[in-house]
């Protein structure tokens, strides 16, 4: 039998991650030593009292049944927590747990668009940004960000007529792949541009307790009007090192979390009680880890980025995110390309920039998922290798 696809099915492409992937296992079947910059996975071990809260959780057999809804601990936790955190306050009905930010992005577009109707994702961009609203049946159209407005969008450059029909924007400080920050200023434009255009905003929080400089990660839901505009996705995963359990929130406009949940008590039945209780541990739990590892974050990354620029590969330190976004080496032009030899020549991973679009091209991301010494082992190794030559 001869199956037919959708359109937006096939329009999706694994791409670049699978060869990757297979150029990784190429390298271990010949015995080659491999550095993986390129997952977006924190190496870093959840803390024992998280741990300790989902092992006694799992241990009671009532709490695998239907969860349906959050556990109203879960939902004081996060405002007790972003009150603390961010000096946002929170009702509980602008409060909805998800399976991961990358879950609600998927299906965010589904309770705001009708087929066709417009989303303003960024280029270069996280791709579930695009292909979330896509697969619901929206209309992509792509901001620019460019390296000389610090990879933020110039709003005013919108054009008018996309300004007027776009639905709905996804913008993401700090930025996965690009690495940047935004300043107040910035937040304060950007909801008086969402107000005169009528535009809802879905802010992607995943990174701010990942920031460097002596920055401070902030919320969008801290800005005034904020919430009048938008809603915002916090995630659990990159700040306590719970990416497998799958839980985040989608926080804000009370009109928006309705709708929201009105759409997923149709396609779910909640998360997992002891995952829940796993959550409530660590917003309300100590913080002091978060710091920490905020620290070693930022201790990795000057030292990948250091030590590349000492060897002649003009790396700028990361503002944000467990990402660096490291323009080509002089003489390289295609970021596929560089990326495959850089493996094939180091045994070092790296995504090219085209995996965020096309804007993309023209840097690598790399992760910083390596302990210092090992970074420091990366930048022999590519100086050894003679790539940059």
């Amino acid at each position: 039998m001869e199956i037919s696809f959708s359109r937006r099915s096939r329009e999706i492409d694994e791409g670049i991650f699978t060869i990757l992937n297979q150029k990784k296992a190429e390298l271990l079947a010949r015995g080659r030593k491999v550095y993986n910059l390129s997952i977006g996975t924190p190496d870093f071990k959840p803390q024992p009292h998280v741990m300790e809260a989902l092992r006694k959780a799992a241990a009671d057999p009532e709490n695998y049944k239907y969860a349906i809804t959050d556990r109203p601990e879960l939902k004081e936790a996060l405002q007790d927590f972003y009150l603390r955190r961010f000096g946002v306050s929170l009702e509980a009905e602008e409060i909805m747990s998800l399976y991961g930010s990358q879950e609600g992005m998927a299906h965010i577009a589904m309770a705001l668009c009708d087929p066709g109707d417009v989303v303003l994702a960024p280029n270069p961009g996280y791709p579930v940004f695009s292909l979330g609203p896509m697969l619901c049946g929206a209309r992509i159209e792509t901001y620019p960000l460019y390296k000389e407005h610090n990879f933020l969008p110039v709003l005013e450059e919108i054009p008018e007529e996309t300004a007027r029909a776009a639905k709905c924007m996804v913008v993401s400080y700090p930025a996965n792949p690009v690495c940047t920050v935004a300043e107040d200023a910035f937040y304060e434009k950007l909801i008086a541009f969402a107000r005169k255009y009528e535009i809802l905003i879905l802010h992607d929080n995943a990174y701010s307790d990942i920031i460097y400089g002596g920055r401070k990660g902030k919320s969008f839901l801290s800005y005034e009007g904020a919430k009048e505009v938008g809603i915002e996705f916090y995630s659990l995963s990159k700040s306590y090192n719970m990416t497998g359990m799958r839980i985040s929130f989608a926080l804000g406009n009370r009109q928006v979390i309705e709708q929201f949940g009105k759409v997923r008590s149709q396609i779910d039945y909640g998360i997992f009680l002891p995952i829940q209780m796993a959550a409530v541990a660590a917003l309300k739990g100590p913080q002091e880890a978060v710091k920490e590892q905020c620290r070693e974050y930022e201790r990795r990354n000057r030292a990948l980025c250091g030590g590349l620029r000492s060897i002649g590969w003009e790396v700028p330190d990361s503002q944000g995110t467990m990402f660096v976004w490291a323009p080509l080496p002089k003489g390289y032009g295609n970021s596929e390309e560089f990326v495959l030899e850089l493996i094939e020549r180091t045994g070092v991973i790296v995504v090219p920039g085209t995996a965020f679009g096309d804007l993309g091209e023209g840097y690598v991301r790399m992760a910083l998922v390596q302990e210092v010494p090992v970074m420091e082992e990366i930048v022999e190794a590519v100086r050894k290798s003679g790539v940059l030559h």
